[in-house]
């Protein structure tokens, strides 16, 4: 699980590789992965907008932004939280991800609150040491 902490919002991503819905011979790599956003703070939030960047083993980015997630723009109270899963292909057995999500609190302040990198890793891709 990978975590990152912004005005008192914890934003974990736990990413999975699905074999079933990958492809090596076709360069087609799946994964999901399952968002869980806590809001430990003392006013409720609503997420807005998203933006992710993600690159793959061959280092080539794209960027991905829009309204809320998964078709909504949840309210998050404070020490409530939201899950969601979505998911990303790639063309490489590999890659990362990394973003942030703009959410209001009730004051009609903006927040803009850090989704953790995350490696996207297939049991086909070869393993380096650094």
């Amino acid at each position: 699980m990978f975590t990152a902490v912004s005005h008192e919002i914890v934003v974990s991503v736990e990413p999975s590789y699905l074999p079933e819905e990958s492809d090596p011979d076709e360069h087609r790599y799946v994964w999901s992965y399952r968002v869980v956003i806590a809001n430990h703070g003392r006013r409720a939030v609503q997420l807005m907008t998203r933006f992710w960047e993600i690159t793959d083993a061959n280092g080539i980015r794209r960027t991905v932004t829009g309204p809320g997630v998964v078709g909504q723009q949840p309210i998050i109270e404070p020490g409530e939280a939201f899950e969601y899963t979505s998911g990303c292909p790639l063309s490489t057995p590999s890659g990362i991800m990394s973003g942030s999500y703009r959410m209001v609190d009730d004051r009609g302040t903006a927040l803009d609150v850090v989704i953790p990198a995350f490696s996207l890793d297939s049991p086909v891709a070869a393993r380096t040491l650094n």
